[in-house]
């Protein structure tokens, strides 16, 4: 998997752009705000990228920062989004902007991005909102252990949502001296009985 590309840009177009690394040109498909970022021609560019892989096609796609790629990656995990829609998506707003419409459920934002209709933009907020919630880099609201990361991360995996997980794991009392199992358990009778 080819994971970064350091080279020299030798082109771009509002589609994306050529790298030449080692004498090979590669083209890369990148969002606008990647593009707008890019050094001038013939300067030294870094990407991180993605290599898409289907049966008749291999594409790859660079981005200026790894939170990009990220949401990159999450945005083709649903169902029928494609690199196509999810680059319109992060030309359409900046990383930060997307992540925040579609954790606060802000469907009109993001169906106003062109090619993006209210069916779509329903869709992935149906879809991401509790995957972004919960990696929200680390959660709000919680003590600072690293025990309640893993109850929370337990909790999610048993099907909660994030936001209940959060909730009945922060609610605990005297869960400093708790045990992740203990912390597992009362969260777990607290959500059975709510």
């Amino acid at each position: 998997m080819i994971v970064s590309v350091d080279g020299i840009l030798q082109y771009k177009d509002p589609d994306g752009a050529i790298v030449r690394v080692g004498g090979v040109g590669l083209w890369i498909h990148s969002s606008i705000s990647t593009l707008n970022h890019l050094a001038p021609i013939n300067s030294k560019v870094s990407l991180f990228t993605f290599l898409y892989v289907r049966e008749d096609t291999l594409s790859l796609y660079g981005f200026a920062t790894n939170g990009e790629l990220t949401l990159f990656k999450k945005l083709i995990s649903v169902s029928g989004i494609g690199p196509k829609a999810a680059l319109a998506l992060l030309s359409g707003l900046r990383v930060e902007q997307l992540s925040q419409a579609i954790v606060k459920g802000e469907v009109d934002s993001i169906s106003c991005i062109p090619g993006v209709g209210k069916k779509m933009a329903n869709r992935i907020v149906m879809e991401l909102k509790d995957k972004l919630e919960y990696e929200g880099d680390i959660i709000e609201g919680l003590s600072p252990g690293q025990n309640d990361n893993d109850a929370v991360v337990a909790l999610t995996s048993l099907g909660y949502s994030a936001r209940e997980a959060i909730q009945a794991v922060s609610s605990i009392p005297d869960a400093e001296d708790l045990s992740v199992e203990d912390k597992i358990k009362l969260a777990l009778q607290q959500l059975m009985s709510g």
